[in-house]
């Protein structure tokens, strides 16, 4: 059973020619055969039919069924639900429980989701592949010799193998858009502040975003619309009006459109295939009436630096009250109360996460703070003034997702700095905060997926959707 959107599903449900329990079952049926590609960390049998039960109950009984009626979703597992296990992949989380749901999770359920169960990710969200889970790696669908992306490889994974219809994952750097670009599929990095953060563990707060993982821009743009929004559970949470993703998609064409296309992003460390696939791409564009203008973004070469100090910084921060004293994993080779947090965390925590709090609290300590924090968010600040500039001449900026195809598990494991530069096109949009999205566009001479990357100004989330499923469209 299988189908090419929710809108498909919707039809066939409404129709009574299947019913939401059957289509949960068809999706278990898969998870459970792909149990050896470690996609789920947890799978939610039981309450994931229950629930599929009592909406047909519902729709049988005349209810009115919900935006998302029985769409089987997944949801990485550094996002809550009440009940459920809770890990962040981390041995310090592994057998942790939530206590309570996150907003996005109430949003979605409100509107007749289904969760299937949480989704395999690098520990914390710290990683470019998924091979920092501490529940092993999650292999490529279209070859199991490599990586899905990271940190949200699990859920790329779980919709590229239709093991999920949507997926959510969180975007801090670029760990939606990535894995999506990996995986063949639409990722979507909304506005800081567009989804409520409630309930996401966080990894570096002023960076950290939920974001929608799906086979294609619509279905990405329907649970978006659901969870958008002001929470006053979450003080970063944005009360800028939600409007009809659906409506600003349509009202999207690409005569006329003007794409810009950072010289930056066309270097020479760009895989061959890769900066072929996505100009022959943008030339097709350029064919069908779209505008390509050439801008330039010269500070691009700090991305990658601003930013893991940044985030470091916060993560030394944020990570801190993983201690052993309150809940998580607890050392029992501990003498005295400071052995045990050491020993809790030392133990606990796996060589990326520990790596990052250790970079995280160099950079904040006395004498350094002021040459690397106090630097990095004053390259932050030019980078939010550089991408407003570009915006407003352009309407998209334009260029890849990634500087390369899927890798080779462990290819890059030794070598962190050059794991690090699987996200030089997608940390921009995080630093300045504005949405993001991956778009397939098409494969190499490997047949692995190629994506490109598109970002639009604050808020523009419709539009940003509309001109990526207009290339959808063209492939």
């Amino acid at each position: 059973m299988q189908f090419s959107s929710y809108e498909d599903l919707r039809s066939q449900l409404f129709s009574k020619a299947i019913t939401c329990e059957e289509v949960v079952r068809s999706y278990l049926e898969r998870i459970d055969r792909h149990r050896d590609d470690n996609i789920y960390i947890t799978v939610f049998h039981d309450a994931a039919l229950e629930r599929a039960k009592a909406l047909d109950r519902k729709f049988q009984e005349g209810g009115v069924p919900g935006k998302l009626f029985g769409m089987p979703m997944a949801i990485k597992d550094n996002l809550a639900i009440k009940g459920a296990r809770l890990t962040c992949a981390s041995k310090m989380l592994g057998s942790y429980e939530s206590v309570y749901d996150a907003t996005s999770v109430l949003r979605l359920e409100a509107e007749d989701a289904i969760f299937l169960g949480k989704t395999n990710m690098d520990e914390f969200a710290m990683g470019s592949s998924n091979e920092n889970s501490a529940f092993g790696n999650v292999p490529n669908p279209f070859d199991k010799t490599r990586v899905p992306g990271g940190s949200s490889g699990g859920s790329a994974a779980a919709v590229a193998n239709d093991l999920a219809m949507v997926a959510l994952g969180s975007d801090t750097g670029g760990s939606v858009r990535q894995p999506a670009g990996f995986c063949d599929i639409v990722g979507l990095k909304p506005t800081y502040g567009r989804i409520s953060r409630y309930g996401l563990v966080a990894f570096a707060s002023s960076f950290d975003q939920i974001g929608v993982l799906a086979l294609n821009c619509d279905d990405a743009a329907l649970v978006l619309g659901v969870m958008a929004g002001k929470d006053e559970r979450d003080a970063t949470s944005s009360s800028h009006e939600v409007p009809d993703y659906q409506a600003a998609m349509a009202g999207v064409s690409v005569e006329g459109l003007k794409i810009g296309v950072p010289s930056e992003f066309f270097h020479e460390g760009l895989n061959a295939d890769v900066a072929r696939i996505v100009k022959g791409k943008l030339h097709e564009l350029r064919d069908q009436g779209a505008e390509l203008i050439d801008i330039t973004l010269p500070e691009s070469d700090y991305a990658i630096a601003a930013y893991y100090i940044l985030v470091t910084a916060e993560a030394s921060s944020n990570l801190a009250r993983f201690d052993g004293a309150r809940y998580g994993y607890r050392s029992e080779n501990s003498e005295d109360m400071a052995a045990m947090y050491v020993n809790s965390r030392s133990e606990g925590f796996g060589r990326e996460v520990k790596r990052r709090i250790m970079l995280g609290t160099y950079v904040l300590s006395a004498g350094y703070y002021d040459t690397y924090y106090k630097k990095a968010q004053q390259v932050r600040r030019v980078f939010q003034d550089r991408y407003r500039e570009a915006l407003e001449k352009v309407d998209v900026i334009a260029g890849p997702t990634s500087p390369f195809p899927p890798f080779g598990i462990g290819d890059k494991t030794a070598n962190p700095l050059e794991m690090y530069l699987a996200d030089v096109f997608t940390v921009p949009a995080s630093i300045v905060g504005m949405p993001a999205v991956s778009v397939p566009v098409g494969f190499d001479s490997l047949n692995l997926p190629v994506g490109m990357h598109l970002i639009c100004n604050f808020f523009e989330e419709g539009k940003l959707l509309g001109i990526a499923k207009q290339m959808q469209r063209s492939l």
